[in-house]
């Protein structure tokens, strides 16, 4: 008797640890189909300066026909769980791997979770993640972008600003809770490449956020600081906003980076502007161009494009895509560089 008793306490209270946490798997498989044409202007002799292709084939143009993974979201798949500690306060954890639908393979190299791998605290105070985890920057940087900030975006293709490193590991990250509109984020990821040689680098970054009503603002700031002689930290600022008029989302997104490839005094300036229209509940259209200037010591480009899209929710979890963008890399001294992308695709989320 004394024994089915004891039995029975464990079962019960196995029974209430199991419902005061959870695990989740979720995903996103995202795929599209199109035309792809880049073109290398002639007289180059840097790959470096080919913006839309690294090969360095000078006055080279090719056509590809492609079948690829993440036109609109990387293509993904996780878990993420949290236990109920009591008083409000949750043990966090999630765990994200991207990979290709096309293909099969897994984003990054000899990483078995190479998006996040955190665990981490919540409650009234916010939220603590250690581990692998998007920067504060990361969080705001494509908000206020249109053409659903996918591979259709000019904005995507021509900012400098959008050359940052995003999750680069071992880092600290905190959120607040909102307050009456407002929140705000700072991360900090430590530099353990250190060696004798060498000094470690570090990034930090924070972005502060608004949103109420018909009107959204988000500011990011990113520094990745490096300690080799004779290189500058890269600073990337990325100020975005929109506002609903009902019928159409204005959106709006500046940014700015300072030292450039960590080259002290080569700067960057860009704008986007766009527009999102509700045709109906299920489709929505959105165009966008955007601008990036180069004030570089050594090598002068601007580049500038255009997009226009469109999405239609075939259920709450899958919808289909298009569009076309066109974009343009001109350069003082060599010739132009140009990307242009015509794409139909779907993205399923589980």
């Amino acid at each position: 008797m004394k024994k089915s008793l004891i039995a029975l306490a464990v079962l019960a209270a196995s029974g209430a640890s199991m419902a005061q946490s959870s695990v989740t798997l979720y995903g996103v498989a995202d795929v599209w189909f199109g035309s792809v044409k880049s073109e290398v202007g002639p007289a180059k002799t840097d790959p470096a300066t080919n913006f839309f292709d690294k090969s360095g084939l000078a006055g080279s143009s090719l056509r590809q026909t492609v079948l690829d993974s993440g036109g609109v979201n990387t293509s993904r798949w996780g878990l993420k769980g949290s236990e109920d500690l009591g008083g409000g306060l949750k043990a966090n954890f999630l765990l994200e791997q991207g990979f290709e639908v096309d293909t099969g393979k897994a984003k990054g190299e000899n990483q078995a979770f190479a998006r996040q791998s955190y665990v981490g605290f919540s409650g009234g105070f916010g939220e603590v993640k250690l581990g692998k985890v998007w920067t504060a920057y990361d969080d705001v940087s494509g908000a206020s972008n249109a053409v659903f900030d996918s591979a259709l975006s000019p904005m995507n293709h021509v900012f400098r600003s959008t050359d940052y490193k995003s999750n680069p590991g071992s880092t600290i990250y905190y959120v607040t809770p909102t307050f009456s509109g407002f929140s705000g984020a700072i991360s900090y990821s430590l530099g353990e490449d250190k060696t004798a040689a060498t000094s470690a680098t570090s990034t930090t970054s924070l972005n502060l956020s608004y949103g109420a009503g018909p009107v959204a603002v988000q500011l990011g700031y990113q520094v990745e600081s490096n300690k080799t002689l004779g290189k500058a930290d890269q600073k990337f600022t990325r100020l975005g906003g929109s506002y609903d008029f009902g019928m159409a989302v204005a959106k709006l997104t500046y940014g700015h980076v300072s030292n450039v490839d960590n080259a002290t005094g080569d700067d960057a300036k860009e704008y986007q502007v766009g527009v999102d229209f509700p045709v109906s509940a299920a489709l929505t259209v959105s165009a966008s161009y955007a601008k990036s200037d180069d004030s570089n010591t050594g090598f002068e480009q601007t580049r500038k494009g255009y997009g226009i899209g469109a999405s239609y929710a075939l259920s709450k979890r899958t919808f289909v895509y298009g569009g076309y963008t066109a974009n343009k890399a001109n350069n003082a001294t060599v010739g132009d560089d140009k990307l242009n992308i015509l794409a139909l695709g779907v993205n399923h989320k589980f």
